[in-house]
């Protein structure tokens, strides 16, 4: 039987890591959430939850998975043998399953934004109506989410070193480099600094309790923790690796880049004239504007949607991998195999998602169309569940000398770690979960 894979080094695994952190959550929904709620004191609150919230779930799935050193279900029932816990890991498979199939389908968007700017200049006068016409277009859509999951099972059907491992190594320094790019440009524009202003000097009048929830969200949404997505990651991890320094980079990591998409954004936004609260269709519909407007828009354009397709692509490749590995369990001979046939699971079950726009958009469901169904199955239900429950396993099943031993610190770290897994996180997630249910 072939031997379980292992990341060949460390930078491999925190790239790994971080690319699935770093999706469209952070160059996506952070920039039109900062936007719509005053711009640098939501970065602040965003920065003071990631690193105080999201950070230590972060640790407890890295912690759970290199104790397992298997899929998620398979290191659930090790550790906690007799016990009920390995569902934690059936429902990160089930929400990570959802979550890609609808998922693919803004990858596919992304992909045909991309093949208009290379192909056919992207232009036009409305670029509203243009992404309403790509999105109802059914052929383009079911073309484009096609395209995309070949290329996320082409990557983790390669397995850890020679799918994952090398797709990270040179697709997330290439989304750094790119977006550093793009912010000195968008810095040079006339009217920039406005934007600056914006998204780094407060306006107090925005620190509400509505703001500090939807930050704390977004922290703990951005860092992909609850789907048992580092757990599976970790799992690859030798032992040697010291988890908080990992935990910490990728925290670190994921927030560089979301600050780094504000200042690609914010600059330009102010600079030609547009609002920074324009919602979700900021990058779809605002960005292309402006790219339009200024000097080589069009090679700058092409270049941010190739970032979204990295950006979209390494959080993919994670969600896949974790069905994958549950799948083949120690098995490892199969991935292949297993790859192939979930991803065409996967992309069969998204039709409707992909149609939710066009040919289906009459069918409703609860929260709105199919698309906005599954959106909330994993948003408000899988992912919050699943990371309470992760921190109550990491928190109270597992021994503290189980924890000390992975975390390889100070006992007054691991103490404060396993103070905020206990009962910080847990609160916070609450908090988040009812808050859901409340506000609109």
């Amino acid at each position: 039987m072939k031997q379980r894979e292992q990341w060949t080094s460390k930078i491999g695994f925190v790239l790994a890591a971080a690319g699935s952190a770093i999706g469209l959550g952070a160059i996506w929904k952070f920039p039109y959430m900062t936007g719509s709620n005053g711009g640098s004191v939501f970065l602040l609150l965003f920065i003071l939850c990631t690193v105080a919230i999201g950070l230590p779930i972060l640790l407890a799935e890295f912690i759970i998975g290199r104790r397992g050193q298997h899929d998620a279900v398979t290191s659930l029932k090790i550790l906690a043998p007799g016990r009920k816990w390995y569902w934690i890991g059936w429902m990160g498979v089930i929400t990570s399953f959802i979550l890609l199939s609808f998922y693919s389908v803004v990858g596919g968007w992304i992909l045909s934004y991309l093949v208009r700017a290379i192909f056919f200049r992207l232009d036009s006068s409305d670029y509203g109506v243009l992404f309403s016409d790509i999105i109802a277009n059914p052929i383009e859509v079911l073309a484009g989410q096609a395209v995309f999951m070949l290329l996320t099972v082409w990557i983790v059907q390669g397995g850890i070193k020679g799918g994952i491992e090398r797709a990270s190594r040179w697709m997330m320094p290439l989304l750094f480099i790119f977006f550093i790019l793009l912010a000195i440009r968008s810095l040079t524009l006339e009217g920039a600094m406005e934007g600056i202003r914006f998204l780094f000097i407060p306006d107090w009048s925005y620190l509400t309790g509505k703001t500090f929830l939807l930050a704390l969200g977004q922290a703990f949404f951005s860092l992909s923790v609850g789907v048992t997505a580092m757990m599976t990651y970790a799992s690859y991890l030798p032992k040697e690796e010291r988890l908080g320094q990992s935990a910490w980079n990728v925290s670190i990591l994921n927030i560089f880049i979301s600050v780094l998409a504000g200042v690609v954004i914010f600059p330009a936004v102010f600079a030609l004239g547009h609002s920074p609260s324009e919602g979700p269709g900021l990058i779809f519909v605002i960005l292309p504007a402006i790219f339009n407007e200024i000097p080589f828009g069009g090679i700058f354009m092409i270049v941010f949607f190739i970032l979204m397709l990295f950006a979209t692509l390494t959080s993919s490749i994670s969600m896949l991998e974790i069905v994958v590995s549950t799948g083949i369990g120690k098995k490892h001979d199969r991935r292949k195999r297993a790859a192939w046939v979930f991803g065409v699971l996967i992309f069969v079950v998204g039709i409707p998602s992909a149609l939710s726009f066009g040919m289906l958009s009459n069918w409703k469901f609860p929260g709105g169309t199919f698309f906005d169904f599954a959106d909330m199955l994993t948003s408000r239900f899988g992912l919050p569940i699943g990371a309470l429950l992760i921190s109550f396993f990491a928190g109270y099943v597992m021994s503290n000398q189980d924890t000390a031993d992975e975390l390889k610190t100070s006992s007054a770290f691991h103490l404060v770690w396993k103070g905020i897994v206990r009962y910080l996180a847990p609160l916070a997630i609450l908090i988040i979960f009812i808050a859901s249910f409340l506000t609109k």
